[in-house]
């Protein structure tokens, strides 16, 4: 009996502190370096998330280079160009009505914007989402979220200009793009 008294009290704390000791988990601090690097990578994936987002609206709207195109998709001609001085301008913007409501879907912007071109002709130059607000949590593309108001309708909504056809120093989903001017 002295055998198994001895044995269970040397041999189950053995075990256990052996059980502990294979299940340590271990404790590391992040360094700077760790935060900057998970932050780099959540960049670029967010980055290759934007690209593929562009590229397909990119593919969705590249006929609309082509304003008869335009017409016969709903896109209604506007023959007043936006510019403001010192800011740059927006272009013509070319209205489809019946995609004007409470959702957002990337590949069918509101609006297609044309600037003119070299011998007068009109060139796609931009996309403008306009998202009715009824209430709903505030539309993003991608990761950038959208201006509150900005076109002149009388509801309230949101609204993004995303600059895939013309550079924009400005910044790819600036209003207004320097580059851009009305005659």
């Amino acid at each position: 009996m002295k055998k198994n008294l001895v044995s269970g009290t040397f041999l189950l704390p053995a075990l256990l502190l052996l059980l502990f000791a294979s299940c340590r988990k271990e404790v590391r601090h992040e360094t700077t370096d760790d935060i900057s690097s998970a932050s780099q990578n959540a960049t670029q994936l967010s980055e290759v998330a934007k690209s593929d987002l562009l590229k397909s609206v990119r593919r969705a709207t590249e006929r609309f280079h082509s304003t008869t195109q335009a017409i016969m998709a709903g896109y209604e001609p506007g023959d007043h160009c936006v510019s403001v001085p010192g800011l740059g301008g927006m272009g013509y913007h070319w209205a489809n009505p019946s995609l004007v409501d409470p959702v957002v879907d990337p590949l069918k912007p509101e609006v297609v914007l044309y600037a003119k071109g070299p011998g007068g002709n009109l060139q796609l130059v931009a996309l403008e989402y306009i998202v009715v607000n009824v209430g709903q949590p505030a539309p993003m593309f991608g990761d950038q979220p959208f201006d509150v108001g900005g076109a002149p309708l009388p509801v309230p909504h949101w609204s993004l200009h995303v600059w895939l056809y013309e550079n924009n120093p400005s910044g790819m989903f600036a209003p207004f793009n320097p580059n851009v001017s009305c005659p």
